[in-house]
């Protein structure tokens, strides 16, 4: 008897399925329609077209890590070896928050240590899309201080593709030293997009608006949809939290009964599911023309490739699908092991799109 028949018999047992609690009741499963897929080096570049470029794979590198820090001092080795596998497999990637980069240059210090955590662009190659990221709350301030040219200096200087633009009013308010906007986020980023389109080198500069994991509802979804940006990103409830995130580092809360009601936010938010279901129905309230943006990152509470090609599935404007901490998790850890993920997410991915189809 050979070894793989002993090996089904000494495993039958442990391998069945028993009820329908397991079954996962989003796909049909339709083995007679399609080969196997093929290998995922070489052949599968470019066969998605995104941001304008050709990607190996729906498949993004959602923005976590910025700069170095006493907290984060291997910030370059991490974003070193997700470019080098966003190269490798041709994905495209933002980075965390390049805050830094513009407080050392307003401030004269040696921006050196911080310009390496950010300038992947020999890296990740010409190829590809790398978006820089900035928040909200710092665009607002460099409205105020006229002073929009520095974003336009640190674009240059990274090479970047794009900005992407965080929108994040409850992590701001929930850090004991952030900063609190004076105006509606969507009026920020219309005037940002207004002076952005008065300087000739980036009348097209490319923006994505995106939340940090909390998603965002029907009303901020349809305004963003009206803007001329490139993309938008989910960054949706499920994930990572960054208004617990703030609650856990809050030192400066003592008070229990403050930090109990500020949990409350917590668990406030959209799936997903929820934003992709929302962005369908914004665009087909809005109809095709007044609907501006119409390419999508689906981030926030992601768990695996099913759930990626599902919600892409779902949505009926071009989308990827995007991991943040699972992306920074593997890169801690070695570059072998970021990409055997990304190689066997792939695959995985691809033998779903050959053999399951989404129910509606």
């Amino acid at each position: 008897m050979s070894d793989r028949k002993i090996d089904h018999i000494k495993l039958a047992k442990l391998s069945s399925v028993e009820g329908v609690e397991t079954q996962d009741h989003r796909f049909y499963y339709e083995p007679m329609l399609s080969s196997h897929p093929h290998s995922i080096s070489g052949s599968s570049r470019g066969l998605i077209k995104f941001l304008g470029y050709n990607l190996g794979a729906p498949l993004w590198i959602s923005s976590m890590v910025g700069g170095s820090s006493n907290s984060t001092p291997s910030a370059f080795e991490i974003n070193m070896r997700l470019a080098r596998v966003a190269k490798e497999f041709s994905l495209g990637m933002g980075v965390g928050s390049c805050r830094k980069l513009l407080e050392c240059k307003c401030k004269g210090k040696e921006r050196k240590e911080y310009l390496k955590d950010f300038d992947l662009r020999e890296i990740i190659g010409n190829e590809l899309p790398f978006y820089a990221n900035l928040g909200i709350a710092q665009i607002e301030q460099l409205l105020k201080s006229n002073s929009i040219q520095s974003v336009i200096d640190l674009m240059d200087e990274l090479r970047a593709s794009g900005l992407i633009v965080h929108v994040n009013p409850l992590q701001e308010w929930l850090q004991s030293e952030g900063d609190h906007f004076t105006r509606p986020p969507i009026d920020i980023i219309k005037d940002f997009l207004d002076k952005l389109d008065k300087v000739d080198k980036f009348k097209k500069c490319n923006i994505i608006i995106k939340e940090v994991g909390q998603g965002m509802g029907p009303k901020s979804i349809e305004e963003i949809l009206k803007l001329p940006i490139k993309a938008f990103e989910f960054a949706a409830f499920g994930g990572t939290n960054f208004s617990k995130l703030e609650i856990l580092r809050g030192e400066n809360i003592k008070s229990k009964s403050k930090k109990s009601a500020m949990n409350c936010f917590v668990s406030v938010g959209h799936s997903a599911e929820e934003m992709v279901m929302m962005v369908n129905d914004a665009i087909s309230n809005l109809g095709e023309e007044r609907a501006l943006c119409k390419e999508f990152i689906i981030s926030g509470g992601i768990r695996d490739f099913m759930d990626g090609y599902y919600l892409m599935s779902r949505l009926n404007h071009p989308s990827i699908y995007g991991y943040a901490f699972k992306f920074l998790n593997l890169a801690q850890k070695s570059y072998n092991e970021l990409r055997l993920f990304v190689e066997n997410e792939i695959k995985c991915l691809q033998m779903a799109q050959n053999f399951l189809a989404v129910k509606f």
